[in-house]
């Protein structure tokens, strides 16, 4: 069983509820969405393929994993590799206590099932057809269901474009699964592509609904980290 992988980096996270923690970055190759603003290369070029006992090996012999918040699971889409990450975060756990950070589309339900005992924060991704071009909400409900009893957050990146429909949509999800909203401004290269009042604006509209609701921009763009 092998999975490829990009690349695998610490740094900063910068987005979300850890935002300014230390991770260790593990990005997985491939994604089955194709979201318009989307600027991560997880293409399989250039990836490497690991089995889940090697990559383990290469974690703990070239890092001190006591010295970072948690190892984030990013892609593309790292679900796509759920029989792969099940053996590799078992595994993993008997050599470390490192929280693991699941950053995900929030598409694959059945997916997450399988690696959700394994997994102490799920930061999900809320796709608007407005910013993205994907019209997803009826996996995210399902995807939602299986988050039950794991710390689960989730991301919407909006522009000028976001609807009240989807407001609503957004709000009304997180109301009937008790997750947090992170409001993200989409970025143009290291600049929000909306300004302070439209985010103050859709703010306003997201607490009138949902007041469970944080505004947070990519900080890692301002800070030009990767």
């Amino acid at each position: 069983m092998e999975a490829k992988i990009k690349e695998i980096f610490p740094s900063i996270q910068g987005e979300g509820l850890v935002i300014g923690c230390k991770q260790l970055f593990i990005r997985f190759c491939g994604c089955n969405l194709k979201c318009k603003y989307c600027d991560t290369d997880f293409k399989s070029e250039g990836g490497i393929s690991y089995l889940p006992e090697n990559l383990v090996n290469r974690i703990v012999s070239n890092y001190d994993l006591a010295t970072f918040h948690s190892i984030s699971l990013t892609g593309g889409e790292p679900l796509l590799h759920a029989e792969f990450l099940k053996e590799f975060l078992i595994l993993l756990k008997k050599k470390s206590d490192v929280k693991i950070y699941l950053e995900t589309n929030a598409t694959l339900a059945d997916e997450l099932a399988l690696i959700k005992d394994y997994v102490d924060i799920v930061a999900a991704d809320i796709k608007l057809n407005s910013s993205s071009g994907t019209d997803t909400f009826y996996l995210h409900r399902k995807f939602f269901e299986k988050c039950n009893g794991v710390q689960t957050f989730a991301k919407v990146v909006f522009d000028e474009n976001i609807t009240e429909d989807e407001v609503s949509k957004c709000t009304q999800m997180a109301k009937d699964f008790d997750i947090e909203l992170i409001l993200q401004p989409k970025m143009v290269e290291d600049k929000p592509s909306v300004d302070a009042d439209f985010c103050e604006k859709i703010m306003d509209k997201f607490t009138s609904q949902y007041k469970n609701t944080r505004l947070i921009p990519q900080m890692h763009k301002f800070l030009n980290i990767r």
